[in-house]
């Protein structure tokens, strides 16, 4: 009798732990919620299509130019090029400019991410580039592939994300 009772009580723990959460699902993508926006001025068009001139080359901490370049190079060299002075470190841009709701991106907003395992620490930026509904696409320069555009809908970038900044 004692080990149905101890058997029945362990069912019962087991199932009231269950979580209530839906699991996510096994895709690479999230579900991201923002509205559509308005096409960008001349001079975030100007910005973006600088920076995605970088496409392909190659990381290089510390970089901005062809030869190499990082996150925050990146951002700093496409700002630059059109008069606008930005701070040049991931850690002096994550507090310039105005916050703004993930939801209510546009492009010329960056996007700010930790990257580094078990850490919100911010040490990632990217440049949004395009907004549709439930979609925000953004160029970075990832350690791994360079300067590229990525989604905040695949899942390690909206995992990894922490806020978002609009300068212009």
């Amino acid at each position: 009798m004692k080990h149905h009772c101890l058997a029945i009580l362990i069912v019962l723990l087991m199932l009231s732990c269950k979580s209530k959460k839906a699991p996510l699902a096994s895709s690479k993508t999230a579900k991201i919620e923002v509205s559509a926006s308005k096409a960008p001025s001349k001079l975030v068009s100007d910005i973006i299509r600088y920076a995605e001139t970088f496409k392909g080359t190659r990381y290089k901490y510390g970089g901005t130019n062809r030869r190499g370049m990082d996150c925050s190079g990146l951002i700093y060299t496409s700002f630059k090029k059109h008069d606008i002075p930005v701070p040049r470190t991931t850690r002096d841009l994550k507090s310039y400019g105005k916050w703004v709701d993930v939801k209510t991106v546009i492009p010329g907003d960056l996007l700010f991410f930790a990257t580094r395992k078990n850490s919100r620490a911010v040490n990632h930026v990217g440049l949004v580039t395009q907004v549709r509904p439930g979609y925000v696409e953004f160029i970075h320069a990832s350690t791994s592939k360079g300067v590229m555009v990525s989604s905040l809908s695949d899942r390690y970038w909206y995992f990894a994300y922490v806020q978002a900044r609009r300068i212009l």
